[in-house]
């Protein structure tokens, strides 16, 4: 026990004090006796009296001393307790008062909905997570006023943004992007003027678009970055092409970006940081920072159009490398960089599965040599397009084929008129199966009546069916859905059982048929059951036009006469879309059956082209101009067509009159004023004053089949296989192309039917 220097020195007085008591008490002995005993005993007291203090002071000393030393050894302990309590309760109401996340809001930009889609998406999994969130167009949102006031609201801002033809923004976000453009170059804002803002990126695009592929989210995305303002996460990039789509369609490429988006929000919200810049301790490396790395060379990779790598593994579960890759801090010699090159190329071949052994195909778009392993290839239609086009009305075959029952064929089976190839060409319109071999297209024009929810492509990558199987299937669906017609009323028995017999195949349902690499194969097994064959392609194919085997009627889309018109009519996805144009025109004149050029009018966007249409007709010279005013198929947030841009069947009559005028070759021989069309025929189609614009489907067969067996050295031209056109189909004829067996219905308060070819 520790005794402080007072106590020590109590002691000492205290002794002194007893000492000096015992020589009192010794020289007051004598007298006491002489005293009464109280007297005595009081005077003891006070001649004693020092003893008494002593022990007093003694007692207080020692437990004064006890005291003393305890609460020496208990203070400290006390101290620190109470202080890590308040500091505990300090912290604890500290961190309930921060708000590391006080939302999300979500903004997007669509032109077909599938961003709107997202957005909404996206919102409900927020929410899900007691997260405050919103959904945001962009055309309701003014960036000058709003935008800044994010920075300083602890929000997460999301971009989903679409890229729409040549790379630019949806209508919907025109502005939003021109002002983040604008300002991130305007010194006025200031390089810091968005810092604090927390964003995300997410871009929808097709990277068959080369060169603008994701272009507007790339571009919001760096916008945004040239403000400081904070990217919580890679940008994300979803690919409509499912050939190049690292998750075979832009709605797996969204679920995968969605779920990194999801946790690392929820780590926000818990206060969690971003992910390691790179910089760590003794100048390491980290494996974010190697992620990091790799996700920006593959983004870069992918933004330079590299097709050498077909489908690539997310850099964020994929952290194998190479042993070279593992060691760090190497040195590689400059003797020795050949060598790791051919290894790493060698590894990159085995990674893809086209090794020695296996063929491997020249891209016919870029020279890029691409694996030709079947199993690899992805199928070209996905669940969301299957969803899609079954919603529609199709009957899907295989992995890329379709059929559908065409309006017309409903219509003649009750008796009510067929469509204009009857007029024109004399097919029975309900004995006609719709199919296609591709649904793949390589245009998106503005009055596809598929509202774009078929693929596009540039050339065939998809996983292919077998022509058998194809037509098989074509057939068995089309018969299904004609049995579906036993016994409603108003369907003539005798047409319900011929329907059942197919005699006339359209290729022209949906998409490029020419693009399926069997086309031919079909063409030869449609020839085999004696079925006629009418192939529509989009003018973006010359090489296969000219490889194509002899059809009964070929068919090509002249939806516009100058480069202009047709870029923002047809919207092509090649970028040397006109001159393939010209040379599909020109491979169409080297053909010897019947040749059509199918105009169609949209007016106000193509009708005043008259010289410029006439120069192409003497370029392919095609037996047949079918002019066909544009078909209303409904709003669709991918086009801007209206009624307005529908031309009335005088004004169609008008253009053709026009047009055949210019033409010295041609004049106008049927109408369909139904359909609102109109033919104009090579003269040759003329005989003795007649015109003989139908088909001789039985001598047809007769000539392809008498081709084949020749191995092709037999051929046979147009006038050929010609039949005689009916008087009632004939241009200025008061049936005005309909057929006198059948009998007119005018369906009052009739609905929308954009079915039909």
């Amino acid at each position: 026990m520790l005794f402080s220097p007072f106590v020590a020195m109590s002691n000492l007085f205290v002794i002194f004090l007893l000492f000096t008591a015992h020589v009192s008490t010794v020289d007051t002995k004598a007298s006491q006796d002489a005293q009464s005993p109280i007297e005595n005993y009081f005077m003891l007291i006070w001649h004693n009296r020092l003893y008494v203090y002593s022990a007093a002071a003694l007692v207080f000393g020692i437990w004064f001393s006890l005291k003393v030393a305890l609460k020496k050894k208990s203070f400290p302990e006390s101290v620190d307790l109470w202080v890590h309590k308040a500091a505990k309760i300090k912290d604890t109401s500290d961190k309930d008062a921060e708000v590391h996340l006080s939302g999300v809001k979500i903004f997007y930009s669509s032109q077909t909905g599938t961003a709107k889609g997202f957005a909404k998406e996206l919102f409900e999994e927020v929410k899900s997570l007691d997260i405050p969130a919103e959904v945001i167009d962009m055309k309701d949102y003014d960036p000058d006023d709003q935008l800044a006031e994010e920075c300083a609201s602890k929000s997460v801002c999301v971009f989903l943004v679409a890229t729409y033809t040549d790379g630019q923004p949806p209508e919907s976000a025109e502005w939003f992007c021109k002002w983040l453009e604008e300002a991130s170059t305007d010194f006025r804002y200031g390089k810091s003027y968005l810092k604090g803002l927390r964003y995300a990126v997410f871009g929808l695009g097709n990277s068959v678009y080369v060169g603008h592929y994701n272009t507007v989210g790339k571009n919001v995305d760096k916008w945004l970055w040239m403000l400081s303002a904070e990217r919580i996460m890679t940008r994300g990039e979803g690919d409509c092409n499912v050939v190049k789509s690292r998750n075979g369609s832009i709605e797996a490429d969204f679920q995968a970006w969605k779920v990194k988006f999801l946790g690392r929000i929820q780590a926000l919200a818990k206060g969690g940081k971003k992910s390691c810049s790179g910089n760590c301790k003794n100048g390491g490396s980290c494996k974010n920072k190697k992620k990091d790395r790799r996700d920006e060379e593959e983004v870069a990779s992918r933004d330079n159009s590299s097709e050498v790598d077909l489908i690539e593994s997310s850099s964020d579960e994929d952290e194998s490398g190479s042993p070279d890759e593992k060691k760090s801090g190497s040195v590689v010699d400059m003797e020795d960089l050949g060598n790791i090159m051919s290894s790493v190329k060698k590894a990159k071949v085995k990674e893809h599965g086209y090794g020695d052994g296996q063929m491997v195909k020249r891209s016919k778009q870029n020279g890029v040599k691409k694996a030709e392993n079947e199993e690899e290839r992805r199928e070209m239609i996905t669940p969301a397009l299957r969803e899609a086009l079954t919603r529609q009305g199709y009957k899907l075959i295989g992995s890329h084929s379709g059929v559908k029952l065409c309006r017309w064929t409903k219509s003649m089976l009750r008796g009510r008129g067929g469509c204009y190839k009857h007029t024109f060409y004399g097919i029975e319109s309900h004995r006609c199966m719709e199919t296609t071999p591709s649904l793949a297209c390589a245009n998106k024009c503005v009055f596809c009546w598929r509202h774009h929810t078929n693929p596009v492509g540039t050339e065939w990558r998809w996983k292919m069916d077998p022509a058998e199987k194809i037509l098989e299937d074509a057939l068995q669906k089309h018969q299904n859905m004609i049995r579906q017609f036993r016994g409603v009323p108003g369907v003539k028995p005798e047409r319900y059982e011929e329907g059942l017999a197919v005699k006339h195949c359209a290729l022209s349902l949906v998409g490029e048929p020419i693009m399926y690499p069997e086309i031919n194969t079909f063409i030869r097994l449609l020839h085999r059951h004696h079925i006629s064959s009418f192939l529509v392609t989009n003018a973006q194919f010359p090489e296969e036009i000219r490889g194509l085997m002899p059809v009964t009627q070929l068919y090509v889309s002249v939806d516009a006469s100058t480069k202009d018109s047709l870029k923002k009519i047809d919207r092509p996805l090649f970028k040397d879309f006109w001159s393939r144009f010209l040379n599909s025109l020109r491979a169409l004149g080297e053909k010897r059956q019947r040749t059509v050029y199918r105009l169609t009018l949209v007016k106000a966007w193509n009708v005043e082209e008259m010289q410029a249409y006439a120069e192409l007709i003497a370029l392919g010279q095609p037996d047949f101009i079918e002019v066909k005013g544009v078909t209303y198929c409904g709003e669709s947030s991918a086009s801007s067509l209206t009624m307005a841009n529908v031309p009335w069947h005088q004004e169609v009559v008008a253009f053709v009159q026009q047009l055949a005028d210019m033409l010295p070759q041609y004049e106008i021989a049927c109408e369909h004023e139904h359909s609102n069309c109109l033919l104009i025929a090579h003269t040759k189609f003329k005989v003795d004053g007649e015109w003989w614009t139908w088909i001789n489907y039985e001598r047809f067969q007769e000539l392809v089949q008498a081709h084949e067996e020749s191995g092709g050295q037999q051929s046979f031209s147009a006038l050929d296989y010609v039949a005689k056109t009916p008087s009632w189909a004939l241009f200025g004829a008061h049936e005005q192309g309909f057929d006198p067996a059948d009998t007119r219905f005018q369906r009052r308060n009739k609905t929308k039917d954009i079915s039909g070819c």
